[in-house]
């Protein structure tokens, strides 16, 4: 069954820009089931995965008798048939008139699988809502954690800073009353000596005067 589903609604390669104008025309219709795809990230691509679970979904969910599915069955026979696309529906239709089918059936028959493939999508998106959470929260947990270990360490090297800075206008500031300390010590020790130096040199004088005038007498 699946594998006749699949070839009811997967076209061939060639015949994708129809399939994608068909898609164009649906989104335009009032009551349009196409949504939206996501602005975020690449452009949507049918997927041969996605497909066969949303194609399974409907097998599990094929009514009895003749609906939708095989209606678009009886369409399918007469794709090579020469004839315009409202004749083939009208043609398919005449066929599932004989089975007692109405058009009423075929549109409530085709909405029950678009209400089954929605529930699909409800299952889809609390699974990805799961996926997004263990992906993509768990990531913006840690860059919150890392952006605020960025912020302490700023921080810390913004109070290192303002100590550094501090310590080295205290390292100026005693080097300069160093140079001023040494400066006076210096003055002081020259100060000495000078009055030292003074007051030997007088008494060597003195001395020399003794020995001239007192000794040699």
């Amino acid at each position: 069954m699946l594998k006749g589903l699949k070839s009811l609604f997967i076209i061939e390669e060639e015949e994708v820009p129809q399939d994608k104008k068909l898609t164009e025309q649906a989104s335009k219709q009032p009551h349009s089931k196409v949504i939206p795809e996501s602005e975020a990230g690449k452009p949507g691509q049918v997927s041969s995965k996605f497909m066969e679970v949303l194609l399974t979904a409907m097998e599990k969910a094929n009514l009895d008798g003749f609906d939708y599915l095989e209606y678009k069955k009886s369409l399918q026979s007469l794709a090579n048939m020469p004839m315009d696309e409202a004749t083939k529906f009208k043609s398919a239709f005449a066929m599932a008139q004989t089975m007692g089918v109405s058009t009423e059936q075929l549109v409530t028959t085709a909405e029950h699988y678009i209400n089954q493939l929605s529930r699909e999508e409800q299952k889809f998106e609390k699974a990805l809502v799961s996926q997004k959470e263990r992906q993509i929260g768990t990531k913006l947990k840690q860059v919150k954690q890392l952006e605020d270990l960025v912020q302490q360490k700023a921080e810390q090297i913004k109070k290192l800073t303002i100590e550094i800075e501090k310590h080295q206008a205290q390292v100026a500031d005693l080097k300069t009353q160093l140079q001023d300390a040494s400066h006076k010590i210096e003055t002081t020790k020259n100060d000495f000596i000078a009055s030292y130096n003074q007051l030997v040199a007088q008494i060597e004088q003195d001395v020399e005067k003794i020995k001239q005038y007192l000794v040699s007498s």
